[in-house]
């Protein structure tokens, strides 16, 4: 039979060969390529292959594990590719896995034991032999997939064995992101493939339609009554130690009196003072557990400190551990005094609670049992199976559920003090297996890793069943063996090469509707088009990890082209022990950098998109967390909001970019529509200004609040001007004539009342953003100014503000300076006055002349900080004075270093004209 011919090229995969073809003709003989997991990496190789094969140039392509492996022979087959999987290189392109080179021998190694010797040298045979099989095959393309694995394992290896390959043609395939590669791995991938040649992202691949909408959600639990019991009890000796550390008389420098010596007064015994940020540059977490003991209202602000979101919540575990560890390195092991002896042992005592130990160096890091108690949580085995329960109501025959682990079963041995708390098998797949086929929802799961393949009696008999008809001889060696606890072991000759890809069948059949796994065999490489979403109870938390488990989810599905996946991570919390957020601090390390879909449509990375309310520094509390998962059960529902609020098919810049989300603290008015009289009202100095040159040129949000204002108050206005007594209206209906100059008279009275009361409200969050954008731009610190500014107000109430068709660093730029705008006066280095107007009564008079263009002058002044970035130079300072005096209307900057400055400080400091929560953010477009 020949080969079929295969589909269209995809658009990015156009975009990487065409990057790729520039490379080799530029001369380059290493490239590297990054693209999602299902956009389609294989067939990149594949089309380099079959180019390359014209030179006569033969294949090898290394992958991570054997399910991977069988899929590139099989492709490689079905364009016309003869492919092989031997270490003899006789195929055209020959499909291997990493460990077909990193075979060491085993007396070789402990031969050079703790010596640095080239791996090449220590290779076993069959690795040696491979390694001259390549050298001696001719020209060669060497396929790195999934090259990711390289850095953790093989790195070094693969360095050496290109060196031996020096016209070897090396390009490498993977899902991570450069961004993601710390200093060390960079180093190591501009060693082993050069520059990226191309590179693209999730959210672009899904607007292009090549891989499926999704929705990433998380179910929270908390532990079981058991489990919380201990958890409990475990959490008292810290909470003691805390109320003892604010204690005036523990220890005999009290820890409190110590922070505020070293953090706030900051003055050593001899030489200036230190500066804030040198103690951030210095010591980070001391620093930032510091500002949250402020924030928790035991320590004064440390002067030049900014509090920010991740500072605006209470001390947690390790923030008061550095904080004691500071203290007891300073002063409780260096003293002699009884009380501190005491004090030191009772901290001794006490940090192994929280995993950490106290030793002579200094406070560690130890193994925590309250934090395995979560990761393993029973709690997560019956969330899994509520998962299964809701996604069988919700798309019933369509269902196709992953349910990934970190083991097929519990290897490590439980400690003492959790005998009788988990169960020796939790959190295993066997023990979710188990779980499941107990419920009608789960029934007929399948267990499938690396060694075993399981399930129920009666779905292992038709599994067999399925096998016979594609492999008699094979089915007829398998045997159902009953393993306990409801389920069954399908047992035989054969291994995971031959069963991943018949239990893959059984499930994309619909014979089951649940597949559980480990990560190792099916969260990386494994394809199976019609999985509809992923429940995820891994611990790992790298990029590479991340991108790769959902990656699973989001291949498009040609039988179901409407196919939007749900992601749900499992997550056990307990706001009852300081720790009790460890396992949500897995699932923020998961979501950084991971970019999806929230709710108002904006495609945004970390917990936000989830749910724009979830922050990255603070769980829900336990109160919450039904109604949590209320919302994500109403949300993996909405399948076709999901899609729509992916946009797919719409332009993109394929870009991120900062937007800073501001959340007012009082009720303001809703933004109406646009009116054609609409206009701005400034307030100088030397009185009101009405600016119509603002509408149009403004942020939508500014346009849209100031001509509904307007517009509202001169109908109010007029009408209360027409409200008479009936005898008035007569007396100037009989003048006649004058009834025409008084209804004129009227109008502009209520004009100018509209213009006055419009002049009261406090510049809108648009306003301000439009003034630091064109601050930032005649400044040269970003490319764009006003008119590139977004702000949209969504349906909470809260502004979405970013500065937009720039590359990510100017957009923080921006972002930065909006919040420092926006936010309490701390320590600027520049001030300026906002003038501003009262309520107080005006008489006819004014409203008549300010209705005609003439002044009214203002009655009071609001101070605000300019932007650190704009506060450098005196030169900056006034560039931001100018812009907002155009936008809002404000007097000359004021540097607080002066005589005059310093009193506006002491008098302003802490003040907040705003009154509004931020939180920043990283999205894409």
């Amino acid at each position: 039979m020949g080969a079929e011919s295969p589909p269209p090229l995809r658009r990015h995969q156009g975009l990487a060969l065409e990057a790729l073809r520039r490379a080799w003709s530029d001369g380059a003989r290493r490239a590297w390529v990054v693209l999602p997991p299902g956009a389609g990496k294989t067939r990149v190789g594949l089309e380099t292959a079959l180019a390359m094969r014209r030179e006569a140039v033969r294949t090898v392509v290394l992958s991570p594990n054997t399910a991977i492996q069988s899929q590139w022979a099989a492709a490689a087959g079905a364009i016309g590719l003869d492919s092989g999987t031997e270490r003899d290189l006789a195929a055209d392109l020959t499909s291997l896995t990493y460990q077909a080179v990193a075979v060491f021998d085993a007396d070789a190694e402990a031969d050079e034991a703790g010596e640095e010797s080239p791996l090449m040298s220590r290779l076993h045979e069959n690795g040696t032999a491979f390694v001259t099989a390549m050298r001696e095959a001719g020209p060669l393309l060497l396929v790195l997939d999934e090259c990711h694995h390289l850095l953790e394992v093989w790195g070094r290896l693969l360095a050496e064995l290109l060196d031996l390959l020096p016209d070897a043609r090396v390009l490498g395939l993977t899902a991570t992101p450069p961004e993601a590669l710390d200093a060390e791995q960079a180093a190591l991938v501009e060693e082993l493939f050069g520059a990226v040649a191309f590179e693209t992202s999730i959210p672009a691949v899904v607007r292009e339609g090549d891989l499926a909408p999704f929705a990433e959600l998380v179910w929270l639990v908390r532990p079981t009554p058991r489990e919380s019991d201990w958890v409990d009890g475990s959490a008292v000796r810290f909470h003691e130690l805390v109320t003892a550390l604010t204690d005036p008389a523990f220890g005999s420098v009290p820890f409190l009196t110590w922070c505020d010596r070293r953090l706030v007064e900051r003055r050593p015994e001899t030489g200036p003072s230190v500066s804030w940020p040198a103690v951030v540059k210095a010591e980070p977490a001391l620093a930032a557990a510091a500002l949250r003991l402020h924030h928790a209202g035991l320590l004064a602000l440390p002067p030049g400190a900014r509090p920010t979101e991740e500072h605006r919540r209470e001390p947690t575990a390790d923030d008061w551990v550095v904080l004691v560890d500071d203290w007891v390195t300073g002063h409780l092991a260096r003293s002699q005094e009884p009380g501190d002896r005491q004090a030191l042992e009772r901290v001794r005592a006490t940090l192994p609670s929280v995993g950490y130990v106290l030793t002579r160096g200094g406070v560690r890091r130890g193994r925590s049992p309250v934090d395995r108690v979560l990761a393993r949580s029973e709690a997560k085995t019956t969330a899994v199976v509520q998962i299964a329960q809701h996604e069988l109501m919700a798309w019933g025959d369509h269902r196709r559920l992953l349910v990934l682990c970190d083991h097929e079963r519990a290897t490590a041995t439980l400690p003492v003090d959790l005998d009788g708390v988990l169960a020796p098998e939790a959190g295993s797949a066997h023990a979710v297996l188990q779980a499941l086929v107990a419920d009608p929802a789960g029934e007929g799961a399948v267990l499938v890793t690396g060694r075993t393949v399981a399930g129920a009696p009666a779905t292992m008999a038709a599994l067999r069943e399925r096998v016979r008809a594609v492999d008699p001889a094979l089915a007829g060696r398998l045997e159902v063996a009953g393993a306990g606890h409801g389920t069954a072991v399908l047992t035989g000759p054969w291994n995971s090469r031959t069963w991943v890809p018949h239990v893959t069948r059984f499930f994309e059949s619909g014979r089951t509707q649940v597949l559980v796994g480990t990560r190792g065999l099916l969260g990386e490489g494994w394809d199976a088009r019609a999985v509809s979403g992923l429940v995820d109870l891994t611990s790992v938390t790298t990029t590479t990890a991340v991108v790769q488990t959902r990656g699973r989810a989001l291949r498009t599905d040609p039988a179901r082209p409407d196919k939007v996946a749900v992601n749900w991570s499992v997550v056990c919390v307990s706001d009852a022990h300081p720790r009790g957020d460890r396992d949500w601090q897995r699932l923020v390390r998961k979501h950084a950098g991971y970019f999806g879909v929230d709710e108002a449509g904006e495609v945004v990375d970390g917990v936000a998109h989830i749910d724009p309310a979830f922050s990255p520094y603070v769980p829900p509390a336990d109160a919450d967390l039904d109604a949590v998962n209320a919302r994500m059960v109403v949300r993996a529902e909405d399948r076709a909001g999901i899609r729509e609020r992916w946009r797919v098919g719409e332009a993109y810049d394929d870009r991120p970019l900062r937007t800073l989300r501001v959340r007012p603290r009082r009720r303001v008015e809703a933004a109406g529509s646009l009116s054609p009289e609409a206009a701005a009202v400034v307030v100088r100095g030397t009185g009101l200004e009405e600016r119509r040159d603002l509408v149009g040129s403004a942020p939508s949000a500014l346009a849209s609040r100031a001509g509904a204002a307007l517009a509202a108050l001169v109908v109010v206005g007029a009408a209360a001007a027409v409200a008479w007594p009936l005898l008035g209206v007569l007396l100037v209906v009989a003048l006649g004539a004058g009834w025409g100059e008084w209804r004129t008279r009227a109008a502009q009275i209520a004009r100018g009342r509209a213009l006055l009361e419009l002049a009261r409200h406090q510049p809108d969050v648009a306003q301000m953003a439009a003034a630091v954008a064109d601050a930032l731009h005649a400044c040269g610190l970003v490319s764009v100014a006003a008119g590139a500014v977004s702000v949209v107000v969504d349906r909470d109430g809260v502004y979405r503000c970013r500065l937009t068709g720039v590359p990510e660093a100017e957009s923080e730029v921006f972002a930065v300076a909006l919040d420092e705008a926006l936010s309490a006066m701390v320590a600027p280095r520049y001030v300026v006055p906002r003038h501003v107007v009262t309520g107080r009564e005006r008489s006819a008079d004014e409203l008549l002349a300010l209705a005609r263009g003439g002044v009214l002058g203002p009655d009071g002044v609001v101070w605000h900080a300019v932007p650190t970035v704009l506060g450098t130079r005196a030169a900056r300072a006034h560039a931001y004075a100018r812009a907002l005096d155009h936008w809002v209307g404000c007097g000359e900057p004021l540097y607080t270093g002066s005589p005059e400055g310093a009193g506006v400080l002491a008098a302003q400091q802490g003040s907040d004209p705003f009154d509004v929560a931020t939180v920043m953010r990283r999205g894409w477009e």
